[in-house]
């Protein structure tokens, strides 16, 4: 199982999961939901109390990840495998994105 924290405007709304069957979650955390100044991170992934869950990777996560060459360059340097969807986002996410959110991996 694999984790990171997302972080949105640099605090910290929920954390995103790889299970070992190679499933995924999105939880946001209690304190996030409660604040009524805090948004979605998402209009897919709306706040609830409710843990999300998938087969696949969550296509707002997914669109964030590189393509074409830069992708093939990232994976290459990083030798990450290109299929391995969670593992480039917490390597490219963490300081190499637009917009406000960025992946934190968390050690276990």
């Amino acid at each position: 199982m694999r984790k990171a924290k997302i972080l949105f405007n640099e605090e910290e709304a929920g954390i995103l999961t790889q299970h070992d069957d190679g499933t995924f979650s999105f939880r946001y955390h209690n304190n996030w939901i409660i604040d009524s100044s805090k948004s979605s991170i998402s209009l897919t992934l709306p706040k609830t109390q409710q843990e999300y869950h998938s087969k696949y990777f969550f296509p707002f996560f997914y669109n964030m990840l590189p393509e074409g060459s830069n992708k093939q360059t990232v994976c290459k340097h990083m030798r990450i495998d290109q299929d391995d969807y969670f593992g480039l986002l917490m390597t490219i996410a963490k300081t190499d994105i637009i917009g406000a959110i960025r992946v934190i991996k968390l050690e276990q």
